[in-house]
């Protein structure tokens, strides 16, 4: 069995083996690289190439769009006033368009003396710079108006026109004003027709005025707010003055206080009313009566014949005091009341408001000579009487 074996391996054939060799791959050739080239400076980059493959338009047409484009902005130039539009607004700035590249941004207090700015209106600017550290056109409303303002304070003077001014500060005798950005003055006499007693009321306000004064010497320029009060109230006068008649009850209201009367503006018409006619009763100052700004009702007594002074009256707005006296007050009662004028002959007793009776010096005392009724009674006394005569008549 053993040879047989030997014979059978003999006569197969014997097993290959097979052994893999590694090809070996031939080495990617790597792409050389390319030399760093230095950048191209802005002045010498050829911009007009650099975009003809999407250009499709020949010289002719491209200029004559650049000549469209250009026509669409006005030629600026530095430190000119020229007109722009205001096209937005905030609270801290005003944006102005001159029709330029860019807008210009303004500060809105330079527009204080405009407080109803609004979008669309047409302001005068200053051109500071066309281009500014942002890259902004820097404009100036401000400069502009000051570049203008002598020329247009001239012209307002000469027109009589209204123009706006913005109430800085408060001086001796009046107020400063900015008009066209002039420092300008408002004397106190001319703020209103009637006296201010509060200058500072009006400080930080914008009013109507007018150009009545200037100094071309010294570039002085005076404002008035009254001339204006003055033309709007000539109307109303004519119109009251030519309906005064006596007699006839008005309300006014108290203009100003003196040591004789009291003047009553009756609406752009001043009256008086003297300290004898404000009351029955005697007083020393009419502020004893009236106040300041009190509104009263007033009678009419008297006028010129221009009907420029007139005459008013308020005691004879309530019955006569004599009227309202007790009728059962007969000679031989006692009356109290309290001295009010003394005389050498005699002491004038207050017996009811507007009723005074005579203590002659020899019914002052059985006693005493006297000389002189200062030498028994003085002003404010109280002091007890008899009736020694009545005549109501």
């Amino acid at each position: 069995m053993a040879e047989n074996e030997n014979i059978i391996n003999e006569a197969m054939p014997a097993e290959e083996t097979v052994v893999e060799t590694p090809v070996e791959q031939a080495p990617v050739a790597k792409a050389p690289k390319a030399p760093k080239q230095k950048p191209v400076p802005a002045e010498d980059f050829d911009w007009t190439s650099s975009h003809k493959k999407f250009d499709n338009y020949s010289a002719d047409e491209r200029a004559k769009l650049e000549d469209k484009y250009v026509a669409t902005m006005n030629q600026v130039a530095d430190h000119e006033v020229i007109e722009g539009t205001v096209v937005a607004k905030t609270d801290r700035e005003v944006v102005v368009n001159i029709g330029f590249k860019s807008d210009g941004v303004i500060p809105i207090a330079e527009f204080r003396t405009n407080p109803n700015l609004a979008v669309g209106d047409k302001v005068e600017v200053y051109v500071e710079s066309q281009e500014g550290s942002n890259g902004q056109l820097v404009l100036s409303h401000k400069k502009a108006r000051i570049l203008k303002s002598w020329d247009r304070v001239n012209a307002a003077y000469e027109s009589g026109e209204v123009v706006n001014g913005y109430v800085k500060s408060r001086t001796k005798g009046g107020l400063i004003v900015d008009v066209f950005g002039i420092d300008s003055f408002l004397p106190g006499s001319q703020i209103d027709v009637k006296p201010i007693r509060d200058y500072d009321v009006f400080v930080d306000s914008v009013m109507e005025f007018k150009v009545v004064k200037i100094n071309q010497e010294y570039k002085n320029v005076v404002v008035s707010h009254k001339a204006l009060i003055e033309d709007e109230l000539e109307a109303q006068k004519a119109e009251i003055i030519s309906k005064l008649e006596k007699g006839q009850v008005l309300e006014g209201v108290v203009k100003n206080i003196t040591s004789y009367g009291v003047f009553i503006d009756l609406g752009g018409v001043d009256g008086l009313i003297h300290i004898t006619d404000l009351s029955w009763g005697r007083i020393n100052h009419p502020e004893e009566i009236v106040k300041l700004d009190e509104k009263i009702k007033v009678v009419i007594l008297d006028f010129d014949d221009n009907k420029k002074r007139i005459a008013l009256g308020l005691k004879q707005l309530t019955p006569h005091p004599w009227d309202a006296l007790d009728p059962n007050l007969k000679v031989g009662d006692i009356v109290k009341g309290k001295v009010v004028v003394i005389a050498d002959y005699g002491a004038f007793i207050e017996i009811a408001p507007g009723v005074e009776g005579l203590i002659h010096v020899s019914e002052m005392s059985w006693s005493q000579h006297l000389r002189t009724a200062h030498d028994f009674l003085k002003v404010g006394d109280e002091v007890e009487a008899k009736v020694l005569t009545l005549d109501r008549e």
